[in-house]
């Protein structure tokens, strides 16, 4: 993952079904999903949850972190991007650049660095489900 192309960690996804990892200046996160994807916390080293997301795959969503709520709306029913909201005022999102690139934009103002990972974790990770559920819905299941 960079930021205006410099490194700033590297997501590790090997155990992505159930969460993933990542170190930002020298600090261990660990990501990891409900059965259902709809919750996912972040936990620092001392598995102390640092983060929490509620509501993950609805129109409406919320992470809590520092005793503050943040309000994301996903933009469209057909859409990939997420937005970042205050009140109804769009003041970011996270979206793909592309249709068939892996380029991800993320522009969260206010956030933290390793919060603003931890909500392009858990998207990413909706997205992953997404591409999945519609896979194995086109795929006939049967025969």
């Amino acid at each position: 993952m960079t930021d205006r192309g410099r490194e700033i960690t590297t997501w590790d996804k090997s155990t992505w079904k159930s969460g993933g990892e990542f170190t930002l200046e020298g600090r261990r996160f660990r990501v990891r999903s409900k059965i259902w994807g709809s919750k996912y916390t972040m936990v620092d080293d001392s598995d102390t949850v640092v983060a929490s997301a509620e509501r993950v795959g609805r129109k409406h969503w919320t992470v809590s972190a520092g005793g503050q709520t943040y309000n994301f709306r996903r933009k469209s029913f057909w859409s990939s991007e997420e937005e970042f909201v205050l009140g109804d005022t769009r003041v970011g999102s996270i979206r793909k650049t592309s249709f068939w690139g892996g380029t991800v934009e993320v522009e969260l103002p206010g956030l933290t660095p390793q919060l603003q990972l931890f909500v392009l974790a858990v998207v990413l990770s909706k997205w992953d489900a997404e591409a999945a559920a519609a896979a194995a819905s086109s795929s006939g299941g049967g025969g």
